[in-house]
C-alpha cells in the first residue's frame, strides 16, 4: 500500500457506478492515470443471493430505513447499484441538463453506439412479461417494450435474469466499465471507504479513506466523487460543504400482485420487459416478475402469508413515481424523508390502473405491496451546488457524477444520463471539447 499511495495519479475516482465507473474508463482510454475507490466489495461476479444480500441489502449499508419505515436500497459494490438493477435504459432528459448549460446529444449517440441498448427480442418477452402487455393494450394503454442495457445475443433460455448480479454478462452494468478501466491501467480498491476531502484552501488535493482497519491519504490533481445520492452528500459535507443532502428524491415504488392459474412464471423472466411512462403524471409502471425470495419478502411484509408459496402464479406490476424534494440525509448517511400526500396520490392512481390492468388479465385476489425507493439522488444538485461542468462551486478540482447531481425531481432509471455525464467529464478533465 505505501508504495501505491507514492504512485501518481491525475485523477481519484471516489465511487464506482455508472457516473465514477463511465468516468475512469473514458479518462483511462485518453491515456490518465485513475485511482478508484470503492466501499464495497469487488472480484468477478458470481450471481449469488448471498452476494446480493451483502452488497444490497445489508441493514444500515445498503439498505436504509427511512423515518417513515420506507426502506431504500442501494448497490455497495464494484459497479454500484447498477450490478442488481433490472437494466433499464430510459432517454436522457436533455431539456432539464441544458437549462443548467449542459448538452449531451453527442455523448448519447456514443453510448448508444457502445452499450447494447435495445428492446428484447421477440423469444425473450416471457409469459408473464406478455399477459401483462396484452391486458395492458387491450384497456387501451400504451404499453410498451422498454430499452434494456442487454448483450441478447448472449442470453440463453433457461438463463436467469442477473438480479444478483450477472455471471453470464447478458445485462451490461458498470461493474464492466470499471473492469475495462483496469485492463486499461486504472488501480481499483476495494473495501475502501473514504471519508473526507484534502484541501488546501478551496482547492481539493486528495482524499483521505479506511481500508482493512488503517487510514490512508492519497493525493491527485482531480478529485471527483461518485459515491452516490447518499454517499457522496455525507462526504461533501464531512469536507465543508454543509448544505449538501437536503431536499432530494429517492423514487419511491410499490408492486401489484395478482393470482393466475393459467400462467406460470419462469426463471428466464425477464422484468421491466415493457410498461407505459405518464410524464405529466410523474409515474412509471412495468411488469416485474423478481426471483423466489424476492417475492417472499414483499409478500410478508404486508402479511399475504397465505401467497408465499404462490410465487409462480404471482402477475406482478411495479409502479414508480417522481416523488417531490424534500427531507435530509444525515451526517452519518441516514435517510429522514417521509411521502407527501401527492406521492402517496400518484401511487394510489398507479395502483387503480394496476387493478384494472390485472382483472383483465385475469387475476384474483390483487394486493399492493409496502412501500420501497431506489435511485436516491438531487442530493448534490447542478445549478445549486455545481457547475456545468459538475465542479463543486467555490472549489478547484473538485467534481461530482452521480445521480446526486440531478437538479429536479426524477422518477426514472438515471443509468443513461449518467453514462452521458460521465463521459462529458472525462471530456472536459482531458481538455476536450464534448460537443
Amino acid at each position: 500500500m505505501n508504495n501505491l499511495m507514492d504512485q501518481q495519479f491525475d485523477v481519484i475516482i471516489v465511487g464506482t457506478g455508472p457516473g465514477g465507473a463511465t468516468t475512469a474508463k473514458e479518462l483511462t482510454e485518453r491515456g490518465k492515470k485513475v485511482l478508484m475507490l470503492e466501499w464495497g466489495p469487488g472480484g468477478p461476479v458470481k450471481g449469488t443471493l448471498w452476494r446480493y444480500i451483502r452488497e444490497q441489502c445489508w441493514p444500515g449499508k445498503g439498505m436504509l430505513i427511512t423515518n417513515g419505515f420506507l426502506g431504500m436500497v442501494r448497490g455497495i459494490t464494484t459497479g454500484g447499484s447498477s450490478l442488481f438493477s433490472y437494466g433499464t435504459c430510459f432517454p436522457v432528459t436533455h431539456a432539464m441538463l441544458k437549462k443548467h448549460g449542459i448538452d449531451v446529444t453527442k455523448e448519447e449517440a456514443e453510448a448508444r453506439k457502445e452499450l447494447p441498448i435495445g428492446v428484447v427480442k421477440k423469444e425473450m418477452v416471457t409469459p408473464m412479461a406478455r399477459r401483462i402487455m396484452d391486458s395492458a393494450r387491450g384497456l387501451g394503454y400504451d404499453w410498451k417494450q422498454l430499452e434494456k442495457f442487454m448483450y441478447q445475443d448472449r442470453w440463453r433460455p433457461g438463463y436467469m435474469f442477473g438480479y444478483y448480479g450477472d455471471p453470464h454478462k447478458v445485462k451490461w452494468s458498470a461493474w464492466m466499465f470499471a473492469d475495462e478501466a483496469v485492463r486499461n491501467g486504472a488501480v481499483l480498491l476495494n473495501k475502501a471507504k473514504v471519508s473526507t476531502i484534502i484541501l488546501e484552501g478551496n482547492r481539493a488535493v486528495g482524499v483521505e479513506f479506511r481500508m482493512k482497519g488503517k487510514h490512508y491519504r492519497v493525493f491527485a490533481p482531480k478529485v471527483i466523487i461518485a459515491a452516490g445520492g447518499i454517499g457522496s452528500p455525507v462526504i461533501l459535507r464531512k469536507s465543508g460543504l454543509k448544505r449538501a443532502g437536503y431536499d432530494f428524491f429517492y423514487d419511491p415504488l410499490i408492486t401489484v400482485c395478482g393470482k393466475v392459474n393459467d400462467v406460470r412464471k419462469r426463471d428466464d423472466e425477464i422484468p421491466m420487459t415493457a410498461g407505459i411512462h405518464f410524464p405529466e403524471d410523474g409515474i412509471v409502471m412495468t411488469d416485474m416478475a423478481i426471483p423466489t425470495p424476492l417475492d417472499k419478502v414483499f409478500t410478508a411484509q404486508v402479511f399475504r402469508f397465505w401467497r408465499l408459496f404462490e410465487t409462480r402464479k404471482t402477475l406482478r406490476i411495479m409502479i414508480k413515481i417522481r416523488d417531490d424534494l424534500s427531507g435530509r440525509i444525515t451526517d452519518g448517511g441516514g435517510v429522514r424523508k417521509a411521502l407527501t400526500k401527492q406521492d402517496k396520490a400518484k401511487l394510489m392512481k398507479g395502483y387503480d390502473i394496476a387493478k384494472k390492468i390485472l382483472k383483465k388479465a385475469g387475476a384474483r385476489g390483487i394486493y399492493k405491496t409496502w412501500y420501497l425507493a431506489a435511485h436516491p439522488g438531487g442530493t448534490v444538485k447542478l445549478g445549486e451546488f455545481l457547475d456545468s461542468n459538475l465542479k463543486v462551486k467555490n472549489y478547484e478540482n473538485l467534481y461530482v457524477c452521480d445521480c446526486s447531481v440531478i437538479p429536479e425531481p426524477w422518477g426514472l432509471p438515471p443509468a443513461l444520463t449518467l453514462i452521458c455525464l460521465g463521459k462529458r467529464l472525462a471530456k472536459h478533465l482531458a481538455g476536450e471539447k464534448s460537443a
